[in-house]
């Protein structure tokens, strides 16, 4: 069953190369008809803070796969992990996904999901969402094991929600599929509201 019918005959182009974003998507009905990442820097500017931030990489990364596909729907988005006014960055190495995983034991934190839909006739619908994560103190041994099953990699924040990282988070306020990637509730409602 589809929950989203397309109504328009424009193309939806995703500008993400997440097989998390896919795989949310396709729970809504949607396909992209091309998936087409951005290539951008994506170092948060000096003092720039967590919200502002998920939402100019969301845009961002939609106007730049924008220019290649004229009168098509574009759909950008950005997880940031945030610890207060601090962005944790995207693990890259083990030694990035420990250190962020150190910071996150026994504490809360935000994830913060920015949306940004281009319309074929050039609009911008933008939507930031907020889910707030608790992690349970860890010790050495459980952040090892953690980080051994390596589906940290490339992840905001050094953890994947729905990988081994559930076993230490008692508990989550807000959108679960923000944490994984797109948070579905927003994302139908904005394709829904802009005649996707």
């Amino acid at each position: 069953m589809m929950l989203l019918r397309r109504q328009s005959s424009f193309p939806f182009v995703l500008a993400s190369a997440s097989a998390r974003r896919r795989d949310l998507l396709a729970r809504i009905g949607v396909v992209a008809d091309v998936i087409d990442p951005a290539d951008l820097d994506e170092h948060p500017q000096k003092f720039e803070q967590p919200v502002p931030y998920a939402k100019r990489m969301a845009c961002e990364k939609a106007q730049c796969v924008a220019a290649r596909y004229e009168g098509a729907f574009i759909l950008g988005g950005d997880t940031v992990v945030a610890l207060g006014r601090r962005i944790l960055p995207k693990a890259d190495d083990e030694d990035t996904a420990r250190s962020c995983l150190q910071a996150l034991s026994g504490r809360r934190h935000r994830v913060i999901g920015g949306y940004a839909l281009i319309c074929p006739d050039g609009r911008i619908a933008t939507r930031v969402v907020q889910t707030v994560v608790r992690f349970k103190r860890m010790d050495a041994t459980e952040i090892d094991a953690c980080l051994a099953v390596g589906d940290w990699m490339g992840k905001a924040g050094g953890y994947a929600l729905q990988g081994s990282a559930a076993a230490f988070v008692p508990a989550i306020n807000g959108s679960y599929s923000n944490v994984i990637g797109l948070s579905l509730p927003e994302v139908f409602n904005l394709l829904k509201g802009n005649d996707f």
